[in-house]
Formats: structure tokens, C-alpha cells, sequence
């Protein structure tokens, strides 16, 4: 590998290419006078979300207050853009030519924007209809629902649109005899449910699109504008600069520089052929399989989509869906994201070693230095960043004091001055080309010499994160500043550099630089086409819902099938997530799945007693929808990976999915321990809360989850110090199993809860501490079955009081004592225990009761059990090493 000019492999990744465009961007580029139609109008999108997001004391002066837009309005409007674009980038046919826009299309358009733009015109008129829908509003309703189908059926494929239909048939006929009772529902009129769908925020134009139009689309636009600007290459460069000589180091490698794509990118087929065009033929090269090689980018990208801030896009819409702040999602998520990342760099390891692999060359200066000279300049490396990081932090925290109102102003300057110092830099170096990965390698680049080459694409990634976690901005404004100071670097970085250099070149610099501004714009605007029409199609699923409760009814075939085991209904969902994510992308995958599956496990889980945080929820739906990815047989990114490496698909989507089981696993362990997700659950009015755990906490739980999901991998690898055997796999498993849920094997030695008769309900609260909370079970008729009676766990906190019933007085709930039993009166609405009047009938002959009354038991400590579990690994590894023959690490 060098610096020098070269292209991307010849033929490597066209099919890779394609299936991006086909998937992410519209495979269409038409020639002649329609040649700057898509480019234009998806930049003018581009500009369109930068005005509407920006601060109104800046460019809103300029144009007037006139020009401001609501939100229900930039929702329209985005949908307007997307259903415009995808009418001409995406072909309705697949035999259809793409270089040229076909009349059918244009008509499609016009129609797809006047469908949203009838909203925006006439939305006084629409406002005081409320609910009224003229013969004009239908016809618009229905020529709108339409036309999102047909856009899903072309960015999106089939899959999406057969479960949209179906919903949207369930809406229109669910009321039909054709249905048994539990699926029936009341039924709505023709107008009342085109208007739920159309005219108001409860469907396509609802919470979802809303998230697309505002915060989606900027996010993708700074990954579209960093990547064309150069930042992808740069990060492929300094993961093979750093772990291109080790074992297996092309495959390390990938790991590392789809990880660092995944911060910005939103695709994780687009993530395969942005990274994989370059590591899958050095993979090759170094003695991987094809299919091999293809698995690990197709993994490696596939947890890209699970890495904050970001996560393909969809990290906005769980902390929408599930009320959380965005920057404390952020830090829920990261946790399971790098334990994953580490978890697949030893399974690379691994398959290195069982192959025999060794790594690429290594740079000459980098043979030269010891170990100990490689850790101190990493130490150092990391001590210049930190102190940078502080300096900023403080200088930014100083000046603000100084100028109250100058704040942003002083942000400016000192981020101009870092970036024209990090310029500086690189002038004195050549710039980074993009090399080829079949021609002759010599030498890994010097990942120092590298970095330096590119510290500006980094200033845009911590002006986001600074202004996001400690500035507290919103996202959407947060990444309206990253996007300005991306664009800014787009535009000047190459003739600044030519002005350091003497002046070289500086009108080829200059034109260089508007081109990568520009095509970022229009790549951006391209990558929102699929993202637009999916959360706008999903609002569909989102308003069957809201109008029919059709989630209930999946709820309920899921807890038939599960059989009242909480650990088969979870793999149930996970099972359903899989199906339902395939060949979907990120965002429209994540609301599918959460819409459908997210509920069903708060809901059955809550009546098995376990409750849980609805982000744990929603991460647990998102994590196996994201696997979908790589799962045969729709596993498109499986596609995007076979297509460069020339395996074959099906087989690089098993192995794919192999290496992900480790990631599978995670979403069990943290539905069980909040802990690995940095969070603690607390009770509040009997609703679990999160907050974070205590640094130590956090670290513990990082060490014994990196230590698990390590064993775990070997023993899913049949490697770890040899060749593992039947026996020692086994004892991995289970070391495993008891590092991740040591809880699990304490229950099985001591019970978690002391159980007594529901009538000591009053003597249990009298007895305990005050604020001291205690699990109740009420059994009562099945609301939707009489002929069931069903059993709810729920917490309750005590509170003050001399005696049992004082405490108990306002968790919410009303008592009875009627004999032997206490039975339960039907809560009120607003009130947190309101839900139980959809889960039980308190007007039934038999009352809701309340069974029994559990406390905590007082237990030994769960940790015991990492004793057994380290011995466990300890004895596989002494049996293992009389058999060793190369070195572990």
C-alpha cells in the first residue's frame, strides 16, 4: 500500500456498486437535458433541510420571517422532495433504461408532489374540516396512499409494501367475519381512515417522517459530505496502518474501519462496498476464503449500524419512540457496540489462526520500533488528544464566561484555528489517494504519517459530539453545525492546502473542492430517497396501530406460542424481527420491528414479572433487525460482499451470521442486565426509570462482558488456545453463560423473592423500610377472554406511614379485604396502573385479586459465581495449551 494515484480494483465492486445504488440512492442516471434534474432537485432537498433547521438569527434574517415553515408542513414537504426523487433515480421497471427519465415518471412526480403539497396549500382549510374529508381529500388521500406504495415498491422492493398492504388491509377489513374474534376489530369508515392515514400526524405524516425531515436528514448529509470529502479513505488507511501487519490484519482492519464508518454512515450495504472494495481482496490476498472474507465486512458493517451517535440513522427515532434523551441513548448504546466490535477483531484473530495466516507487510519504520517505543507514542498520541480535548472543553467554558453572548463566536474561531493548524499539517505531506487493492503491496502505511495527512475530518466528528453531549444542543441543531463546518471543510480544504504549498494548483484545488461539496449535497440528498419513503410508509404501520390495537393481537400469538416462557417469547421476537427486517433498510427495519415486536415484550414480560426500560425493549427489537442484514436468504448486504468477493452469497450470509451470533447474544444479556447498558433501573410511581450506573459499575460490567463475549466467541469458533474439543466447548459455554448472567445460576440456588399470601399485603408493607419496593401478583379474567384468567406482576414502592395501609395509600392502586383475599378495584384513568384495565376485566363475576405479595430475599452476592466461571476457563486453557503449536495472541 501507498500513497500514489491509483482507481478502485477493476470490476471488483460493480455488482457491490449497483446494489448500492439500486438500494440506497437510485440506480438511474439519465443523460442529455434530464441530467441535472436528480442533482438539481436533490439539491435544492439539500438546501431546503439546512433552512428550515437553521438558527432563525441567521440566514431567516436574510429571507424574512415570511419563509418559516412549521413542522407538519416540512414533513409534507420532505415527502414531496422524496416522492419527486425517487420517481426519477429509482426505475418502476426492471427492465426500464436508465439513462432517461420515462414520461410515466414525470407524471409520477407532479403527482407526488401535488399529493403533498395539497396539505401545506390548503392546511387552514384542512384544520377546520377536522376529521370532515371532502370528495377532494379522499381523492388526494387515496392517490397519496397509492403513490407511497408505489415509491416503497421501487426504493424498498417487495418486502416492505406486502407488509404495508397488509396493514392497510387489516384497517379496511379487519372488522370482516373473515376474521376470527381475537384478531376482529371495531372497523372505520372508508373517510375516517384515509383522513387517520392522509390529512393529520397520525400516519405517513407522523412521528417518523417527522424524525426523517428534522434530525435523519442532516445526520446523513454530514456522513455523505465527510465521506466524498475523503474522510472513508482516510479511516481505511489508518486501520491498515495500525493493524495491517498483525495476524489476519486486512480482517482486523475492516473491523476497525467499518466501525469508524459506522459513526456517520446510515447504510450497512453501503458501509460493505465503501470499506469492503478495499479490505475483502486484501483479505483474499492474505489467505482468506471469499466467503470468508466477505462474512467479516458484512459483519464488521453490519454492527457499524449499532455504533453511536448515529446507528444507521435510527438512533433518532428510538429516543423519539421511546421518550429517551438522545444523549443518554447514546451511552446506552455504546457499551453493547464496542463489546461486540472487540468480540468480532478476536474472532478475525481466531480465523487467522486456524487458517495460518500471517499479516502484510509492515511499513519499515514500523519494524524498526520496539514494542515499548509503539505503546509510548500511542500513549503519547492519546495524551495530545486528551489534552486538545481538554483545552477545547475549558478554553470554550473560559470564554464563554468572558463574553456571554459570544459564545458560538469563540467556538468558531478556536475550531477556524485548529483547522487551519491541522491544514498546516497535512500541506507539508501528500495528499492520501485512494489505492488499489489488487495491485502490488509493499508496505502497510504509517498510521502516524496517515493521521496526520487527515486530523480536519475529525474536528467536524467533535464539534458534533461537544455540542450534542456537553453544549446539551439539540441534535438536529447540533448536527446543523457539524454539517456547516463539514461543508466549509469541503470547500476550502484543498485550496488552502495549495496556498501552504506555494499556490500550486489553486484554481484545480478550488474547483476540486466545490465538486466534493457538491456531489456530498447530492449524496446526501440520494441517500434520504429509500430513508423518506420507508418512514413515511412506516407511519402507516404506526397509524394501523394507533387506530386498530393490532399490536395486541400479536401480542397474544406470541404468548400462545411461547407457552408462558419468557426466554422462548423473547426468541420468538427475536425470531419475528429477523423476518421482518429482511431486505429492509435501517430506519424502515427499526420501526417495523418496534411498532410490531417492541410492546409484545414489555407487555409479556411485565406479566412474568420482569420489568424493563423500553429503550432495552426497543435496542432488543433494533439489534435483530439490524442482523438481517447479513441473514440469508434476503441478507442484502450478504449480496453487496459476494459481489466484491466474488463467493458466493448465501454461503457468505451464513458465515456472516455465524460471526454475529456473538451479537445476537447481546440483546438476551442486557433485557436481563440493564447493566451493560450503562443503566440502573429504578421504580417511580410503579414505572421502571433508568438512570446511569456509577463509573465502577460500568466498568465492571464493560471488563466481564469483553471477558465473556470473548469466551463466547471461542466457543462458538471451536478455537481458543487449540483446537477446542466437544468437552472444552462446553465449558466455555457455560463460563460464558455464567459471566453473563451469574443472576441466572444464583436463582437456581436461592430465590430471588420471599412469597407470602396476597392477605398479608399490609403486614409485608408494614414491615419493610419505607421506599422499599415489593412485587405484587394479581390474578383476574382476561380482558379479551372470559373464559381465562390470567396473572400480572407488578412493583410497587411503600411510602411514609405508621402502618401497612398508610403506605400503601397512594401507589395507585385500591384494596379490598372481602374475607380470606384481598381483591383489587379497577384503577383510574392517569393513574400509573391505568393499563391493567386492558389487561383484566374488574367487571367480571370472579374479582381481580391479588395472589401474592413478594419481598427481595436477602442473597448472596451474584458475583460469586465469576469464580466458577474463571475456573472454568483456566482449566480449558491448561488442557489446551499441551496441544498449542502457535501463539494464542
Amino acid at each position: 500500500m501507498n500513497h500514489s494515484t491509483s482507481t478502485h480494483a477493476p470490476g471488483a465492486a460493480t455488482s457491490g456498486d449497483e446494489l448500492v445504488a439500486s438500494v440506497d440512492t437510485g440506480a438511474r442516471n439519465p443523460l442529455g437535458w434530464q441530467a441535472w434534474l436528480i442533482p438539481g432537485i436533490a439539491m435544492v432537498w439539500s438546501l431546503f433541510q439546512l433552512y428550515v433547521i437553521q438558527p432563525q438569527f441567521w440566514l431567516g434574517n436574510l429571507v424574512g420571517n415570511s419563509v418559516v415553515f412549521n413542522n407538519t408542513e416540512i414533513r409534507a414537504i420532505h415527502l414531496a422532495f422524496a416522492l419527486v426523487l425517487v420517481a426519477m433515480a429509482f426505475p418502476l421497471f426492471a427492465k426500464a433504461k436508465l439513462d432517461r427519465i420515462p414520461w410515466y415518471d414525470f407524471l409520477l412526480a407532479a403527482a407526488g408532489a401535488f399529493v403533498c403539497l395539497y396539505l401545506v396549500l390548503n392546511a387552514d382549510q384542512i384544520a377546520r374540516r377536522s376529521g370532515l374529508p371532502t370528495t377532494m381529500d379522499l381523492a388526494v388521500s387515496t392517490a397519496g396512499l397509492l403513490l407511497v406504495g408505489i415509491a416503497v415498491y421501487r426504493a424498498l422492493g417487495l418486502p416492505l409494501l406486502i407488509v404495508v398492504s397488509v396493514f392497510l388491509a387489516y384497517v379496511f377489513f379487519g372488522s370482516s367475519d373473515i376474521f376470527p374474534d381475537v384478531m376482529r376489530w371495531a372497523g372505520a369508515s372508508y373517510g375516517k381512515a384515509t383522513w387517520h392515514f392522509w390529512m393529520q400526524t397520525e400516519g405517513v405524516f407522523g412521528v417518523a417522517l417527522g424524525v426523517s425531515a428534522t434530525l435523519i436528514f442532516l445526520f446523513v448529509l454530514f456522513g455523505a459530505i465527510l465521506e466524498r470529502a475523503g474522510a472513508g479513505n482516510f479511516f481505511i488507511q489508518i486501520a491498515f496502518g495500525l493493524l495491517g501487519h498483525l495476524r489476519g490484519g486486512p480482517a482486523k482492519a475492516a473491523v476497525v474501519a467499518s466501525g469508524l464508518s459506522g459513526i456517520y454512515s446510515g447504510s450497512s450495504i453501503a458501509n460493505v462496498v465503501t470499506t469492503g472494495t478495499f479490505t475483502i481482496p486484501l483479505m483474499k490476498k492474505t489467505g482468506f476464503p471469499a466467503e470468508k472474507a466477505g462474512a467479516v465486512e458484512v459483519a464488521s458493517s453490519t454492527n457499524g449500524q449499532l455504533t453511536p451517535p448515529v446507528m444507521g440513522a435510527a438512533a433518532f427515532l428510538i429516543a423519539e419512540f421511546t421518550g429517551t434523551a438522545y444523549t443518554d441513548l447514546i451511552v446506552y448504546a455504546f457499551l453493547p457496540a464496542i463489546v461486540s466490535y472487540i468480540a468480532l477483531l478476536y474472532i478475525v484473530h481466531l480465523e487467522a489462526l486456524k487458517l495460518g495466516l500471517q499479516g502484510l507487510p509492515a511499513h519499515a519504520d514500523t519494524k524498526a520500533k520496539s514494542r515499548a517505543r509503539k505503546m509510548g507514542g500511542f500513549l503519547v498520541g492519546f495524551l495530545i488528544l486528551a489534552v486538545l480535548g481538554l483545552a477545547v472543553h475549558f478554553g470554550l467554558g473560559f470564554l464563554r464566561q468572558m463574553f456571554p453572548g459570544g459564545g458560538m463566536l469563540a467556538a468558531m474561531c478556536i475550531f477556524l484555528a485548529f483547522y487551519i493548524l491541522c491544514l498546516i499539517i497535512a500541506a507539508g505531506r501528500p495528499d492520501l489517494k485512494v489505492d488499489d487493492p489488487d495491485a502490488p503491496l509493499h508496505e502497510m502505511p504509517r498510521a502516524g504519517q496517515v493521521a496526520l495527512t487527515g486530523l480536519h475530518f475529525v474536528l467536524p466528528i467533535i464539534i458534533l459530539l461537544y455540542l450534542v453531549m456537553v453544549e446539551r444542543l439539540s441534535p438536529g441543531l447540533s448536527a446543523f453545525w457539524a454539517t456547516m463546518a463539514m461543508i466549509f471543510i469541503a470547500l476550502t480544504q484543498h485550496p488552502i492546502k495549495a496556498l501552504f504549498r506555494g499556490g500550486r494548483g489553486l484554481g484545480s484545488a478550488t474547483l476540486q473542492g466545490i465538486e466534493e461539496f457538491f456531489h456530498g449535497m447530492v449524496g446526501g440528498a440520494r441517500n434520504m430517497i429509500p430513508i423518506a419513503v420507508a418512514t413515511g410508509a412506516a407511519g402507516i404501520i404506526v397509524g394501523t396501530i394507533s387506530l386498530t390495537g393490532a399490536h395486541q393481537v400479536v401480542g397474544a400469538l406470541i404468548e400462545s406460542l411461547a407457552g408462558g416462557s419468557l426466554m422462548a417469547m423473547l426468541i420468538l421476537v427475536a425470531v419475528m424481527s429477523l423476518v421482518l427486517g429482511m431486505g429492509l433498510p435501517t430506519t424502515a427495519n427499526y420501526i417495523v420491528v418496534s411498532s410490531l415486536m417492541a410492546p409484545v415484550i414489555l407487555s409479556l414480560a411485565a406479566s412474568e414479572g420482569l420489568i424493563i426500560p423500553a429503550v432495552a425493549a426497543h435496542l432488543f427489537v433494533f439489534y435483530f433487525g439490524i442482523l438481517a442484514d447479513d441473514t440469508p436468504p434476503v441478507g442484502l448486504a450478504a449480496y453487496a460482499a459476494a459481489g466484491i468477493s466474488g463467493g458466493d452469497p448465501i454461503k457468505t450470509g451464513f458465515q456472516g451470521f455465524g460471526y454475529d451470533i456473538r451479537t445476537a447474544l447481546l440483546p438476551f444479556l442486557f433485557i436481563f442486565n440493564t447493566e451493560l447498558l450503562l443503566m440502573h433501573v429504578e421504580f417511580v410511581d410503579g414505572q421502571p426509570v433508568a438512570t446511569f450506573v456509577d463509573f465502577f459499575t460500568g466498568l465492571k460490567a464493560f471488563l466481564i462482558a469483553t471477558v465473556a463475549m470473548l469466551v463466547f466467541a471461542a466457543a462458538t469458533q471451536r478455537y481458543f488456545f487449540a483446537k477446542s474439543n466437544i468437552f472444552e466447548t462446553v465449558m466455555l459455554l457455560a463460563a460464558a453463560l455464567l459471566l453473563f448472567r451469574p443472576g441466572a445460576a444464583l436463582d437456581m440456588v436461592q430465590p430471588p423473592f420471599i412469597a407470602q399470601p396476597g392477605s398479608a399485603v399490609y403486614q409485608v408493607a408494614e414491615s419493610v423500610e419505607p421506599g422499599t419496593t415489593i412485587r405484587l401478583e394479581l390474578t383476574g379474567t382476561d380482558f379479551n377472554n372470559i373464559d381465562k384468567r390470567n396473572s400480572i406482576f407488578i412493583v410497587v414502592r411503600t411510602n411514609e406511614g405508621a402502618t401497612g395501609q398508610d403506605r400503601l395509600a397512594d401507589i395507585g392502586l385500591d384494596f379490598l379485604e372481602d374475607g380470606d383475599q384481598i381483591t383489587v378495584e379497577e384503577p383510574f384513568p392517569a393513574t400509573p396502573f391505568a393499563y391493567l384495565s386492558q389487561d383484566f376485566d374488574f367487571y367480571a363475576d370472579e374479582p381481580v385479586v391479588l395472589s401474592t405479595v413478594q419481598t427481595r430475599a436477602e442473597r448472596m452476592p451474584k458475583e460469586i459465581f465469576y469464580i466458577p466461571a474463571f475456573l472454568l476457563i483456566a482449566f480449558v486453557i491448561l488442557m489446551q495449551r499441551r496441544r498449542q503449536t502457535v501463539p494464542a495472541f
